[in-house]
Parts: structure tokens; sequence; C-alpha cells
């Protein structure tokens, strides 16, 4: 049971490096949001794509180890943390409900920044949007409605050469 529960601490730690690494990149993009570095933006979606794979591997790792700890302590595979951690020899739980306190809270950092950065993101759309409906004012009066989706035109679009011209 000690070989599980320290994989099972070894998954806590490596999740939470990768919830690390994330709200890094995560704080990076907003930078570049707040200085309009458009090619950085652009190519920090690809670093955070990477790492969202990496996290889902960590979280994988870590749910195989809790089911491996749950069987070696005769408990249901679905026995969550806090069940687990209090029938654990105490020498450990402290340190698994501090990773297991630590990881929630990045977490939840790292899923408020996302909103951040995807309201940023949002609202550039949309004065671009303004800009080209400035420009080309026959075209469409918004990319995407509320529920995500492509209005259709009312009108058909104008050629940007005919609307210079």
């Amino acid at each position: 049971m000690i070989k599980s529960i320290k994989f099972l601490i070894d998954a806590l730690r490596d999740e939470l490096q990768h919830y690390g690494e994330m709200l890094d990149l995560l704080d990076r993009q907003q930078a570049h949001l707040v200085a309009r570095a458009a090619s950085e933006v652009f190519q920090s979606i690809s670093l955070i794509k990477a790492q969202g794979a990496a996290i889902q591997q960590a979280c994988a790792r870590r749910e195989e180890c809790r089911r491996a700890v749950a069987k070696d302590c005769r408990q249901p595979q679905e026995a969550g943390f806090a069940a687990l951690i209090p029938i654990l020899p105490a020498d450990y739980q402290p340190l698994l409900l501090a990773l297991v306190d630590e990881n929630n809270e990045l977490l939840q950092r790292v899923h408020r920044r996302a909103r951040q950065n995807h309201l940023m993101l949002r609202r550039s759309v949309e004065l671009m949007q303004d800009l080209l409906n400035t420009l080309l004012p026959s075209r469409q009066g918004s990319v995407y409605d509320d529920t995500g989706s492509r209005p259709a035109s009312a009108a058909a679009a104008c050629r940007f050469y005919e609307a210079v011209g």
C-alpha cells in the first residue's frame, strides 16, 4: 500500500506542476493580449493547447493512482480523496491533503485566468468586427450571435473592391 501511496503523491505533484505551467502560459498570454501582441497571442494558443493535453494525461495518471490506493485500502474505486485520506497511514495524510488542496486551488486559478483571457479575446474580436463594419458597412453586423452560431445575412455581402471603389 505504501508504494501505491507514493505513486499517488508523485502523480499529484506532477499534476500540480502542470497546473502551474498552465497558469504561467495563461499569464503570459494575458500580458500579450494587453500589449496587443497578436503574433505572440496566436503562438500562445498552441502552447496552451499542448499544456492542456499534458494536464489531461497527468489527471488520468493521478486517477489511476487514486484507484490503486482505493483498491489497496479495500475501498470502492470511486472513493474520492475525502474518503481515502482519513484511512491512510497518518504520516501521509497531511501531505496528501495539502497536495489535493493545492491542486484544487491552482485549478480554480487556471479556470479564472482562462475565463479572463477568453473575455479579452472575445472583446478583441468584437472590436475588430466593429472596425470591419465601419470599413465595409454592408457586411454582416456580427460574426456570431448569442448561441455561438453565425447569423444568416439579410443582404449579400459586397466584395471588398466594390465597397472601396
